[in-house]
């Protein structure tokens, strides 16, 4: 590497890098604080062999035992295909059965096994002593106040 290009690769690599140009947005502060929190969470739930979407999908069933698996799609906002792979995995581990329903033959209800209940038990205590932890900064109030943003902004025009 000839001594100018060093100069200019030394030069670019000390060059402060500043995020304020996306810092004005609320998007970019909603996915950096996902990451933050995503990133933690799955470090407190993967040690009981579940990731953020089988998680979901199981208190779901849990806490709706019967729905139909179309529903769970519409619910979690998951492919019916990907969604698929997810409930072979939780039926697998014997956390979920899968019944045909009998009105319709093409569907399927879904409902929790005595050990999926028992393991959405320790995974929802793991993601409470989570949230304790991520949010031990932050003030009731603006706890409340996060989530009525965040459900505004989901349930608002833009939201789904």
């Amino acid at each position: 590497m000839s001594m100018a290009k060093r100069k200019i690769r030394d030069a670019a690599a000390q060059v402060d890098v500043s995020d304020a140009v996306l810092a004005r947005f609320l998007g970019y502060h909603l996915k950096r604080a996902q990451t933050v929190l995503m990133g933690d969470m799955n470090g407190a739930i993967a040690p009981l062999g579940l990731r953020m979407i089988t998680f979901s999908a199981l208190a779901m069933v849990v806490a709706n035992a019967g729905l139909r698996q179309s529903q769970l799609a519409d619910a979690l906002a998951v492919e019916r295909p990907n969604l698929v792979v997810i409930l072979d995995d939780l039926e697998e581990r014997g956390l979920i059965t899968r019944d045909r329903v009998p009105s319709d033959r093409r569907a399927y209800a879904l409902r929790p096994t005595p050990a999926g209940r028992t393991l959405f038990d320790e995974a929802t205590a793991a993601v409470a002593a989570h949230e304790a932890r991520m949010l031990a900064g932050v003030s009731a109030a603006d706890r409340a106040a996060a989530l009525r943003v965040l459900a505004a902004i989901r349930h608002g025009a833009g939201g789904a």
